[in-house]
């Protein structure tokens, strides 16, 4: 751990503390103020160095200091401080798991956040991609993809290999990275006829139904996990149904800064979900992204919306939710198949949300199965992986993982966000695909 002033490690073995995001103070958005902050944390990060292995932000601020002719942040240029602010796509794994200096500790060091505040300024003050804003409109895009005649062009193109070519010179997507595939039918329509208020057994905090968030990249690209999530909890009798309506969570515009937007999905989707919970229902979804935007994000954006803490009280990981089912003595274990070896890679905005490794815990209760936990940085981040310029490093950053799960050779490999599990498999290009630990669970089961 690194060592600072006699004093000024005070503090730092207490339990993280996550400070409200200020982000609508004028100071949040003062260019001056901002760049201030990013010398004082990025001279503490030098000095620590303990982040070095999360992601491509924390080398190449510390390769910016090595070259510079003091090789101390006082020599780096300020213009280049905002190359460190594109490799940051907000994990918050070096303030959950890596940082001694996050508050309560004097020295109150948030990276995620400042560097959040760093992308807010440069969306406000600088031109935005015409790709970036259109990677991160995953609702508006996925309706517009998913028409059933343009979704098989789509498809189509994206297997093409001179397409894709042509889509990486034009719009800055590598060529080499996976790309999801779109479907016509989409998991809320899949959903339709569920049932809207069918009673639940509460068993401990949980009251026994849930709504599910069907999430932008479930419902128009991978709604296979959401029907397995419906039968599975169906198996535990916990009735399901979907959110009455719902928008994009926020996420992808949060990571873009554009927290304007991000207002505009909250404004949309928490007095839906706050109905929803004084209407007596639990709430999950099966992106970790979109759950921690809810437990995490929001409610350090909006403190004081009482609806945004209420969603939050209310909003569980789904294997969260049946651990503490089968906590209460209230999940069943009759399964019916052992999965043999399973390489299970824990997303990382599933990590940071405190709760343990649920994912992990359910499977091991399957006899005649072996779950090899990664808690490793996948690398792909939604739409980092799929960038020209970042795509070389994401498939670097995921190299570890993919030896991990070769050396494991398993049955069944995955993760708790698809998109990972699909870049992982894309890097491994062997053909083999990666099955969500909800689909095998239901295997497990042996639910047809």
């Amino acid at each position: 751990m690194a060592e600072g002033p006699a004093g000024m490690r005070e503090g730092n073995l207490q339990a993280p503390t996550r400070h409200p995001l200020d982000w609508s103070n004028p100071e949040f958005h003062d260019q001056d103020a901002l760049l201030g902050e990013m010398q004082r944390v990025f001279g503490i990060c030098h000095g620590c160095r303990r982040c070095v292995s999360l992601c491509h932000a924390f080398p190449t601020l510390f390769d910016l200091v090595d070259a510079s002719d003091s090789m101390e942040v006082d020599g780096v240029s300020q213009a280049d401080y905002w190359q460190v602010v594109q490799h940051c796509y907000l994990c918050d794994l070096c303030f959950m798991t890596k940082c001694p200096y996050v508050p309560p500790h004097p020295w109150n060091v948030d990276f995620p956040h400042l560097m959040l505040r760093a992308k807010a300024w440069q969306f406000k003050n600088r031109p935005t991609r015409l790709r970036d804003r259109l990677l991160t409109r995953t609702d508006r895009v996925g309706s517009l993809a998913g028409i059933p005649v343009v979704a098989q062009v789509v498809n189509a193109v994206n297997r093409m290999g001179a397409a894709r070519r042509a889509l990486e010179a034009v719009a800055g997507i590598a060529a080499g990275a996976w790309l999801p595939e779109f479907t016509s039918r989409p998991l809320r329509s899949r959903l339709r006829s569920l049932p809207a208020g069918t009673p639940g057994e509460p068993a401990g905090v949980t009251r026994g139904r849930v709504a599910l968030f069907a999430t932008c990249y479930m419902n128009r690209n991978e709604p296979g996990p959401g029907e397995d999530l419906v039968a599975v909890f169906a198996h535990n009798g916990i009735p399901v149904t979907r959110v009455e309506q719902e928008r994009c969570c926020g996420m992808p515009r949060l990571e873009l800064g554009d927290l304007d937007s991000v207002r505009a999905a909250k404004e949309a989707n928490i007095p839906v979900l706050a109905r929803m919970v004084d209407a007596g229902w639990d709430l999950t979804a099966l992106l970790p992204s979109c759950v921690l935007m809810f437990k995490q994000e929001l409610p350090l954006m909006f403190p004081d919306d009482a609806d945004v803490q209420k969603v939050k009280g209310a909003f569980y990981d789904p294997f969260e939710y049946l651990m503490l089912r089968h906590k209460a003595g209230k999940l069943r274990t009759d399964f019916k198949a052992g999965l043999g070896k399973v390489a299970y890679h824990a997303a990382c905005h599933q990590r940071v949300q405190n709760i343990g490794p649920k994912t992990r815990e359910i499977l091991a209760l399957i006899p005649g199965t072996e779950v090899l936990g990664i808690e490793r940085c996948s690398g792909h981040d939604g739409t980092y992986a799929v960038k020209k310029e970042f795509h070389a490093v994401a498939m670097k950053i995921v190299k570890p993982v993919v030896e991990r799960v070769d050396q494991a050779a398993p049955e069944h490999y995955g993760s708790d966000c698809a998109m990972a599990g699909h870049h992982i498999a894309h890097a491994r290009g062997d053909g083999s695909a990666p099955e969500h630990p909800i689909s095998l669970l239901r295997k497990a089961y042996g639910i047809d």
